[in-house]
């Protein structure tokens, strides 16, 4: 089975890189992918598979081997892009001003089409059911894949584990990446309105100065993490806007702050937010102001569930060989695959596509960002044995 899926994933390589540009060329946004989705329902149904609409642009899918109720696995790819001005210059450049393909969500849409081919065509030797989940708004919350699974994305047929691959920018093409357990961070946006009462900047007793009161709570905030947190789970709080509209002699009325806090645990998530609302409101009145607080609650933690993952990155070693599969470490950027991580077990795994040589190097939400094509062969191959080798257990 191993070398007909990897015989397939390289006959039908130029249809991925085809599938992926036209994506690239095609970019929509969270919530907008309606080409997109046109796009690959059309493309199942030539290979033979119906799909079916969920989550206002998204698409779910089976193809059933021999025993189709025998044993379920989902497979997921995210479809949108982001609000960004792509600067390369290549032939599959956007097309559409201010989007881009700018995370890789082309390639992981490209892989799982080319799984889709690759399955079908290998579904009279495998058995059990392939449950193709095509998701909508990864990059916008509360993210597309708590509505994917409100909408019942994880039902009719259940599956029993699921798997998701992301691009790698750090790691080299032909080389995958694999962590158990913990592995990517939730994420909340913090917005505070600090409110005092401004005046002239050489009569500060006359006024309440949120300028300052700010600054104390920006300061005192990071004890919650040094003081409260349990030091074996990472966690963040970074502020990154601070606006103070006054002048070298005007203390202003009020400052705006934005910020986000990350974790690895929801019980301590819940816990830090708690306290960073209670300790900002508290050090603002102490101080004779107020803080108003709003929190935006995003992404869970993104747990890989410990066996599921061992076995995954056996197969990958088993696909690849030892030398090209490589142990993650912690990661506190968020995904919203994290929300089916807490309904099914599951693995979410890196795919490498860097290449140097070409000058394949910028990070992913940059205005460069690409990928070396190989990788479209190894990731829709790669998955096609992960997901079969899962369900021959």
């Amino acid at each position: 089975m191993k070398d007909k899926i990897k015989q397939l994933a390289n006959a039908l390589a130029g249809e991925f890189v085809a599938n992926r540009r036209h994506l690239h060329q095609n970019p929509e946004l969270s919530y907008e992918e309606f080409k997109t989705q046109q796009y690959v329902a059309a493309r199942l149904k030539e290979i033979g598979i119906t799909p079916t609409e969920i989550a206002n642009t998204g698409l779910v899918a089976t193809i059933e081997g021999n025993n189709p109720s025998s044993k379920i696995v989902a497979l997921r790819a995210d479809m949108d892009a982001l609000p960004i001005v792509e600067a390369n210059d290549v032939p599959y450049k956007s097309l559409n001003q201010g989007v881009m393909h700018a995370c890789g969500h082309d390639v992981h849409t490209a892989s799982l089409l080319g799984v889709s081919k690759i399955l079908y065509n290998l579904r009279n030797e495998f058995d059990g059911t392939v449950k193709l989940v095509f998701q909508p708004a990864e990059e916008k919350a509360p993210g597309g894949a708590s509505v994917m699974i409100a909408e019942g994305a994880l039902l009719n047929p259940a599956p029993s584990k699921m798997l998701g691959q992301h691009v790698a920018p750090n790691i080299p093409v032909g080389k995958i990446g694999f962590r158990e357990g913990m592995y990517m961070a939730s994420a909340d946006e913090l917005y505070f309105t600090v409110k005092g009462k401004g005046g002239h900047g050489a009569m500060p007793e006359l006024g309440i100065d949120p300028v300052l009161i700010t600054s104390h709570i920006i300061v005192a905030l990071q004890q919650i993490i040094s003081r409260n947190r349990n030091p074996r789970y990472p966690s963040v709080l970074t502020f990154g806007k601070v606006i103070a509209n006054g002048a070298t002699n005007v203390i202003p009325n009020e400052v705006y702050v934005e910020g986000t806090f990350r974790a690895m645990d929801e019980v301590w998530r819940a816990d830090a937010l708690a306290r960073i609302k209670k300790m900002a409101e508290g050090i603002a009145e102490s101080m004779g102001g107020t803080c108003e607080v709003f929190i935006q609650k995003g992404y869970p933690f993104l747990k890989n569930e410990p066996e599921l993952t061992r076995r995954m990155k056996g197969a990958a070693i088993d696909y690849m060989g030892e030398e090209n599969v490589i142990d993650l470490d912690i990661w506190l950027a968020a995904e919203d695959f994290a929300y089916y991580t807490h309904h099914v077990d599951s693995c979410f795994y890196r795919l490498g596509t860097r290449n140097e040589e070409k000058g394949i190097i910028s990070g992913v939400h940059t205005p460069t960002f690409d990928i070396d094509e190989s990788a479209l062969e190894i990731g829709a191959g790669l998955m096609s044995w992960l997901a079969v080798s899962e369900l021959a257990l």
